[in-house]
Protein backbone atom coordinates (compact mmCIF):
# COMPACT_ATOMS: atom_id res chain seq x y z
CA UNK A 1 0.00 0.00 0.00
CA UNK A 2 1.22 3.51 -0.96
CA UNK A 3 1.99 5.93 1.96
CA UNK A 4 -0.25 8.85 2.59
CA UNK A 5 1.21 11.90 1.46
CA UNK A 6 2.54 14.00 4.29
CA UNK A 7 0.76 17.23 4.64
CA UNK A 8 1.98 20.87 5.95
CA UNK A 9 -1.08 23.57 6.35
CA UNK A 10 -0.34 27.20 6.22
CA UNK A 11 -2.89 29.65 7.72
CA UNK A 12 -2.74 32.59 9.82
CA UNK A 13 -6.63 31.46 10.47
CA UNK A 14 -7.10 28.98 13.48
CA UNK A 15 -10.82 27.73 12.01
CA UNK A 16 -9.21 27.70 8.35
CA UNK A 17 -6.51 25.59 9.73
CA UNK A 18 -9.13 23.59 11.92
CA UNK A 19 -11.43 23.08 8.84
CA UNK A 20 -8.28 21.75 6.57
CA UNK A 21 -7.77 19.37 9.22
CA UNK A 22 -10.71 18.03 9.59
CA UNK A 23 -11.13 17.37 5.62
CA UNK A 24 -7.89 15.50 5.43
CA UNK A 25 -9.05 13.61 8.64
CA UNK A 26 -11.71 11.82 6.30
CA UNK A 27 -8.90 10.97 3.47
CA UNK A 28 -6.82 7.59 3.55
CA UNK A 29 -4.06 9.07 0.99
CA UNK A 30 -3.23 12.01 2.89
CA UNK A 31 -2.30 13.00 6.48
CA UNK A 32 -1.67 16.59 8.12
CA UNK A 33 2.48 16.44 9.92
CA UNK A 34 1.97 20.07 11.19
CA UNK A 35 0.43 23.70 10.94
CA UNK A 36 1.71 26.87 10.43
CA UNK A 37 0.21 30.53 11.23
CA UNK A 38 2.49 32.27 8.93
CA UNK A 39 5.12 31.85 6.10
CA UNK A 40 7.85 32.17 8.39
CA UNK A 41 6.41 28.89 10.30
CA UNK A 42 5.88 27.15 7.05
CA UNK A 43 8.87 28.12 5.64
CA UNK A 44 10.84 26.36 9.26
CA UNK A 45 8.83 23.40 9.40
CA UNK A 46 9.38 22.47 5.69
CA UNK A 47 12.80 22.54 6.78
CA UNK A 48 12.49 20.71 9.42
CA UNK A 49 10.42 17.74 8.09
CA UNK A 50 13.17 17.41 5.44
CA UNK A 51 16.00 17.46 7.98
CA UNK A 52 14.48 14.70 9.89
CA UNK A 53 14.37 12.81 6.54
CA UNK A 54 10.12 12.94 6.32
CA UNK A 55 9.55 15.84 4.14
CA UNK A 56 6.26 17.56 3.34
CA UNK A 57 4.65 16.29 0.34
CA UNK A 58 2.07 18.92 -0.13
CA UNK A 59 1.64 22.22 1.47
CA UNK A 60 -1.69 24.09 1.97
CA UNK A 61 -1.04 27.63 1.23
CA UNK A 62 -2.87 30.27 2.33
CA UNK A 63 -1.91 33.39 0.15
CA UNK A 64 -2.53 36.40 2.38
CA UNK A 65 0.14 35.69 5.41
CA UNK A 66 1.54 37.97 8.17
CA UNK A 67 5.38 38.45 8.36
CA UNK A 68 5.98 36.32 4.80
CA UNK A 69 3.00 35.83 2.07
CA UNK A 70 2.72 32.46 0.36
CA UNK A 71 4.99 33.46 -2.44
CA UNK A 72 7.23 35.19 -0.20
CA UNK A 73 7.30 32.00 1.87
CA UNK A 74 7.91 29.99 -1.51
CA UNK A 75 10.61 32.20 -2.61
CA UNK A 76 12.64 31.23 0.70
CA UNK A 77 12.27 28.03 -0.26
CA UNK A 78 15.12 26.49 -3.03
CA UNK A 79 13.19 24.21 -5.99
CA UNK A 80 14.59 21.18 -3.78
CA UNK A 81 13.23 21.98 -0.61
CA UNK A 82 9.78 23.20 -2.35
CA UNK A 83 6.67 20.72 -1.96
CA UNK A 84 4.06 20.34 -3.91
CA UNK A 85 1.52 23.06 -3.21
CA UNK A 86 -1.77 24.21 -3.25
CA UNK A 87 -2.75 27.46 -2.67
CA UNK A 88 -5.68 28.80 -0.61
CA UNK A 89 -6.80 32.00 -1.16
CA UNK A 90 -9.06 34.93 -1.46
CA UNK A 91 -8.60 35.79 -5.07
CA UNK A 92 -11.48 35.80 -7.04
CA UNK A 93 -12.08 33.40 -10.26
CA UNK A 94 -11.22 36.27 -12.38
CA UNK A 95 -7.83 36.78 -11.18
CA UNK A 96 -7.24 32.91 -10.56
CA UNK A 97 -8.62 31.57 -14.62
CA UNK A 98 -5.99 31.19 -16.36
CA UNK A 99 -4.62 28.94 -13.23
CA UNK A 100 -6.55 25.96 -14.36
CA UNK A 101 -4.14 24.28 -16.60
CA UNK A 102 -1.43 25.13 -15.05
CA UNK A 103 -1.39 25.10 -11.16
CA UNK A 104 -1.36 21.97 -8.94
CA UNK A 105 -4.42 23.52 -7.77
CA UNK A 106 -6.25 26.16 -5.82
CA UNK A 107 -9.12 26.38 -3.50
CA UNK A 108 -11.04 29.80 -3.82
CA UNK A 109 -11.91 30.46 0.22
CA UNK A 110 -15.28 29.82 0.58
CA UNK A 111 -14.75 26.18 -0.75
CA UNK A 112 -17.11 23.15 -0.18
CA UNK A 113 -16.05 20.13 1.08
CA UNK A 114 -16.51 18.28 -2.92
CA UNK A 115 -13.91 21.23 -3.86
CA UNK A 116 -11.65 20.54 -1.82
CA UNK A 117 -11.78 16.64 -2.14
CA UNK A 118 -11.27 17.38 -5.88
CA UNK A 119 -7.96 19.31 -5.56
CA UNK A 120 -6.60 16.94 -3.06
CA UNK A 121 -7.52 14.24 -5.97
CA UNK A 122 -5.62 16.72 -8.33
CA UNK A 123 -2.59 17.42 -6.27
CA UNK A 124 -2.16 13.49 -4.98
CA UNK A 125 -1.79 12.43 -8.60
CA UNK A 126 0.03 15.22 -9.80
CA UNK A 127 3.14 14.46 -6.70
CA UNK A 128 2.67 10.72 -7.20
CA UNK A 129 3.84 11.21 -11.20
CA UNK A 130 6.10 12.98 -10.28
CA UNK A 131 4.82 16.69 -12.05
CA UNK A 132 3.86 18.62 -9.00
CA UNK A 133 7.20 20.33 -9.23
CA UNK A 134 7.05 22.15 -12.38
CA UNK A 135 3.23 22.66 -11.79
CA UNK A 136 3.94 24.68 -8.86
CA UNK A 137 6.54 26.79 -10.92
CA UNK A 138 4.63 27.34 -13.24
CA UNK A 139 1.82 28.39 -10.67
CA UNK A 140 4.06 30.99 -8.86
CA UNK A 141 4.66 32.32 -12.15
CA UNK A 142 1.23 32.86 -12.91
CA UNK A 143 0.94 34.59 -9.59
CA UNK A 144 3.61 37.08 -10.02
CA UNK A 145 2.37 38.19 -13.38
CA UNK A 146 -1.29 38.76 -11.77
CA UNK A 147 0.13 40.36 -9.16
CA UNK A 148 2.00 43.08 -10.82
CA UNK A 149 -1.39 43.79 -12.96
CA UNK A 150 -2.46 46.59 -10.37
CA UNK A 151 -6.01 47.21 -10.92
CA UNK A 152 -7.19 50.69 -10.90
CA UNK A 153 -9.40 53.38 -9.39
CA UNK A 154 -11.51 55.59 -10.17
CA UNK A 155 -13.57 58.62 -9.16
CA UNK A 156 -16.72 60.72 -9.86
CA UNK A 157 -15.50 64.30 -11.24
CA UNK A 158 -16.13 66.72 -8.38
CA UNK A 159 -18.91 69.22 -9.10
CA UNK A 160 -20.14 72.42 -7.79
CA UNK A 161 -23.00 70.86 -5.74
CA UNK A 162 -21.34 67.70 -4.41
CA UNK A 163 -19.20 68.61 -1.52
CA UNK A 164 -20.97 66.83 1.31
CA UNK A 165 -17.94 64.10 0.77
CA UNK A 166 -15.79 63.72 4.09
CA UNK A 167 -12.89 61.33 2.30
CA UNK A 168 -10.34 64.88 2.34
CA UNK A 169 -12.10 67.38 -0.12
CA UNK A 170 -12.60 64.61 -2.61
CA UNK A 171 -16.09 63.44 -4.19
CA UNK A 172 -16.59 59.87 -3.60
CA UNK A 173 -15.84 57.22 -5.78
CA UNK A 174 -18.52 56.05 -7.97
CA UNK A 175 -16.83 53.21 -10.36
CA UNK A 176 -13.97 51.08 -10.07
CA UNK A 177 -11.89 49.73 -12.66
CA UNK A 178 -10.77 46.10 -11.94
CA UNK A 179 -7.62 45.59 -14.31
CA UNK A 180 -6.66 42.29 -15.46
CA UNK A 181 -3.98 42.58 -18.69
CA UNK A 182 -4.89 44.73 -20.97
CA UNK A 183 -8.76 44.38 -20.17
CA UNK A 184 -10.47 46.79 -17.85
CA UNK A 185 -13.52 45.31 -15.92
CA UNK A 186 -15.63 48.33 -14.29
CA UNK A 187 -17.35 48.09 -10.73
CA UNK A 188 -20.37 50.71 -10.15
CA UNK A 189 -19.56 51.31 -6.79
CA UNK A 190 -23.44 51.49 -6.22
CA UNK A 191 -23.91 47.27 -6.67
CA UNK A 192 -20.97 46.49 -3.93
CA UNK A 193 -22.66 44.47 -1.08
CA UNK A 194 -19.41 44.44 1.17
CA UNK A 195 -15.62 44.39 0.92
CA UNK A 196 -12.85 42.44 2.12
CA UNK A 197 -9.38 42.94 2.76
CA UNK A 198 -6.38 41.31 2.50
CA UNK A 199 -3.04 43.08 2.89
CA UNK A 200 -3.01 45.41 -0.28
CA UNK A 201 -5.87 44.03 -1.80
CA UNK A 202 -9.36 44.50 -1.46
CA UNK A 203 -11.87 41.58 -2.52
CA UNK A 204 -15.66 43.43 -3.83
CA UNK A 205 -18.75 41.23 -3.05
CA UNK A 206 -21.26 42.05 -5.70
CA UNK A 207 -24.32 39.91 -5.86
CA UNK A 208 -22.66 36.11 -6.36
CA UNK A 209 -19.50 37.55 -8.44
CA UNK A 210 -16.50 38.36 -6.28
CA UNK A 211 -13.83 41.12 -7.67
CA UNK A 212 -9.79 41.38 -6.22
CA UNK A 213 -8.68 44.83 -6.27
CA UNK A 214 -4.98 45.79 -5.95
CA UNK A 215 -5.77 48.97 -3.63
CA UNK A 216 -5.94 48.59 0.59
CA UNK A 217 -8.36 48.79 2.44
CA UNK A 218 -7.95 51.85 4.17
CA UNK A 219 -7.48 53.60 1.52
CA UNK A 220 -10.70 52.68 0.06
CA UNK A 221 -12.67 53.54 2.94
CA UNK A 222 -11.25 56.88 2.96
CA UNK A 223 -12.53 57.73 -0.66
CA UNK A 224 -15.97 55.32 -0.58
CA UNK A 225 -18.99 57.76 0.70
CA UNK A 226 -18.59 57.37 4.03
CA UNK A 227 -22.89 57.30 4.75
CA UNK A 228 -23.25 54.60 2.95
CA UNK A 229 -19.69 52.27 3.68
CA UNK A 230 -18.82 51.85 6.59
CA UNK A 231 -16.13 49.96 8.83
CA UNK A 232 -17.02 46.89 10.88
CA UNK A 233 -14.08 44.80 11.18
CA UNK A 234 -10.34 45.79 10.66
CA UNK A 235 -10.57 43.87 7.43
CA UNK A 236 -14.77 44.42 6.19
CA UNK A 237 -16.26 47.29 4.93
CA UNK A 238 -20.10 47.13 4.60
CA UNK A 239 -22.41 49.16 2.12
CA UNK A 240 -25.31 50.22 4.78
CA UNK A 241 -27.71 49.89 1.80
CA UNK A 242 -27.42 46.27 2.00
CA UNK A 243 -27.79 45.82 5.52
CA UNK A 244 -31.30 44.14 6.31
CA UNK A 245 -31.01 43.05 9.89
CA UNK A 246 -28.64 44.08 13.08
CA UNK A 247 -28.45 41.61 16.53
CA UNK A 248 -26.39 42.15 19.44
CA UNK A 249 -23.70 40.15 20.39
CA UNK A 250 -21.07 39.08 23.01
CA UNK A 251 -19.11 42.01 24.17
CA UNK A 252 -20.97 45.25 22.87
CA UNK A 253 -20.63 43.56 19.05
CA UNK A 254 -22.82 42.92 16.77
CA UNK A 255 -23.72 40.52 13.41
CA UNK A 256 -25.09 42.42 10.72
CA UNK A 257 -27.45 39.96 8.26
CA UNK A 258 -27.24 41.93 4.70
CA UNK A 259 -30.05 40.75 2.19
CA UNK A 260 -28.58 38.00 0.50
CA UNK A 261 -28.16 36.10 4.06
CA UNK A 262 -24.45 37.15 4.13
CA UNK A 263 -24.16 37.54 8.05
CA UNK A 264 -21.28 39.86 8.85
CA UNK A 265 -19.44 40.35 12.46
CA UNK A 266 -19.15 43.79 14.04
CA UNK A 267 -15.71 44.07 16.46
CA UNK A 268 -16.36 45.97 19.44
CA UNK A 269 -14.12 48.41 18.04
CA UNK A 270 -16.55 49.50 15.14
CA UNK A 271 -19.77 49.11 17.57
CA UNK A 272 -20.31 52.73 17.63
CA UNK A 273 -20.89 53.36 13.90
CA UNK A 274 -23.75 50.72 13.73
CA UNK A 275 -25.34 52.09 17.03
CA UNK A 276 -24.88 55.68 15.07
CA UNK A 277 -26.59 54.24 12.00
CA UNK A 278 -29.18 52.24 13.77
CA UNK A 279 -30.23 55.34 15.61
CA UNK A 280 -30.34 57.47 13.09
CA UNK A 281 -33.35 55.07 11.73
CA UNK A 282 -35.58 54.67 14.82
Amino acid sequence: MTAPLRVLIADDEPLARERLRELLSTRDDAVPVGEARNGAEAVRLVREHRAEGEPVDLLLLDVEMPELDGLAALDALSPEERPGVVFVTAYDRYALRAFDLHALDYLLKPFDDERFHAALDRACDALRRGEAASLTQRLLALLRQSDGDPAEVTRADTSDDDTSSANDGEAPLTRLAIRTGSRYHLVEVDEIDWIEGAGVYARLVVGDKAHLLRTPLAELERRLDSERFVRIHRSTIVNLDRVREARGHAHGEYVLGLRDGTRLKVSRTYSDRIRQFLDGLS
